[in-house]
């Protein structure tokens, strides 16, 4: 039902909408709307969220920069969090649940030693995994065909998106001019008639060197408690022999 539902999804063309063009598009109603129905607004978000996830569709970090423009830093950090936790949990659950014994079962025995070498540092590996530009969906499929526990699950993912969701919903926070500027001219473009209008906003502004070097390094922070784990219990296995 779900590949059904993304099959769906991308054939009706729902994965092009979201975008920073459907924002600027639709800015006049999705203001009035959040303007007088605020909680309604931010569930309406966050289900949007979880859909997107769950379905696969490519726009996680425009979802969280939106987020952050239309409800503030941190309503957007909380909301964005949410959906995205969500989401991936929803998936999570019905891969393991549909298919995850079945392909235990069939798998090798080095894809299954490979598993249980996972599930033993499950929470450092996810929380790696998250901190990487590795893909969401990826992730969600991974964890639940290595059998990883729900809590483990959860608890890894929601530390391991926390960093980069605050950094985009803070940036998105900070959009209203160029927001601005971008419908101005997107408007203006229409009002011309010429074909092609588009908004040029470019995320490379808050993908920064610095901001991957950061989360590399957080990444790689996760890991030293598995490595520390090989090295020392290698050491204990193998005492040196004494002269």
């Amino acid at each position: 039902m779900i590949v059904g539902l993304i099959v769906l999804a991308y054939g009706l063309g729902l994965h092009r909408q979201i975008s920073f063009e459907s924002l600027v598009r639709n800015r006049a109603a999705v203001d009035g709307f959040i303007a007088g129905h605020m909680v309604a607004a931010v569930a309406g978000y966050i289900a949007l969220y979880i859909a997107v996830i769950s379905l696969s569709i490519p726009g996680g970090v425009i979802m969280t920069v939106t987020g952050g423009f239309l409800f503030g830093p941190l309503v957007g950090t909380v909301a964005a969090a949410i959906g995205a936790l969500t989401g991936a949990t929803f998936i999570f659950l019905i891969a393991r649940s549909a298919a995850g014994d079945w392909l235990t079962r069939r798998a090798g025995p080095f894809a299954a030693k490979f598993a249980e070498g996972f599930r033993a540092d499950a929470f450092n590996y996810l929380l790696f995994l998250r901190l990487t530009p590795f893909p969401f969906w990826l992730i969600n499929l991974a964890a639940a065909l290595f059998g990883v526990r729900l809590s483990t699950f959860v608890t890894a993912s929601a530390i391991g998106i926390l960093p980069a969701t605050v950094t985009f919903a803070v940036f998105g926070a900070g959009l209203g001019s160029v927001i601005g500027m971008q419908e101005a001219q997107y408007k203006a473009c229409v009002s011309a008639g010429r074909a092609g209008c588009t908004v040029n906003l470019n995320l490379s502004h808050v993908l920064t060197p610095t901001l991957l070097g950061a989360l590399a390094a957080f990444a790689v922070l996760a890991l030293i408690p598995v490595f520390a784990r090989r090295i020392f219990g290698r050491k204990i296995d193998n005492p040196p022999e004494r002269l």
